[in-house]
């Protein structure tokens, strides 16, 4: 993680109230956390800080795009990032980071990195099922496309016939409720 000095935020010599921090995001960000899902990314990061005398809140704000394959067809296509993420740091006897929304540093921390809270936010800005948005409006021309339409089960519609003994008996217990 050393390529990611950039993200520590020395809050000693910060004064109290509110600053803000701009990141840059692409490719060689995810590279450091071993994670290649993304073809590109141009992604910009906003870090509002703001200093209290008992702890921080950060509002991390993330807009651009991501280029991925398609789920459906593994057509690549730019996936919009649009995110916040707020953050409560506290101060404790020991560092936690249980708590999705608080982090809680030791007293005697002068800095900490946000490069992971970056990334999380990121990563799930993306949906879990990545679709073209040609294939959603039924523009995409594609072999992929071709191929699943011809293999797609048609539903045949069925009648269904009941024995008329039944039906009678059916009746039975309904008129027994009115």
């Amino acid at each position: 993680m050393k390529d990611l000095k950039q993200f520590n935020i020395q809050f000693v010599g910060l004064k109290e109230g509110k600053h803000e921090f701009n990141y840059t995001i692409d490719n060689k960000f995810f590279e450091a956390f071993n994670f290649d899902d993304y073809h590109s990314s141009s992604i910009k990061v906003s870090l509002h800080f703001t200093k209290k005398s008992t702890l921080f809140e950060l509002t991390f704000i993330a807009e651009g795009t991501v280029e991925l394959p398609c789920d459906v067809t593994s057509e690549l296509y730019h996936q919009e990032i649009d995110s916040e993420l707020p953050l409560v740091v506290k101060f404790g006897s020991e560092f936690n980071d249980d708590n999705e929304e608080i982090l809680i540093l030791p007293h005697e921390a002068y800095e900490f990195n946000v490069a992971q809270f970056i990334y999380e936010m990121i990563v799930l800005a993306v949906p879990s099922k990545r679709v073209h948005p040609k294939v959603l409006d039924g523009t995409m021309e594609s072999e992929a496309l071709n191929k699943l339409k011809e293999l797609e089960i048609k539903e045949e519609k069925t009648v269904e016939i009941t024995d008329p003994r039944w039906d009678k008996l059916k009746n039975l217990i309904t008129e027994k409720k009115t």
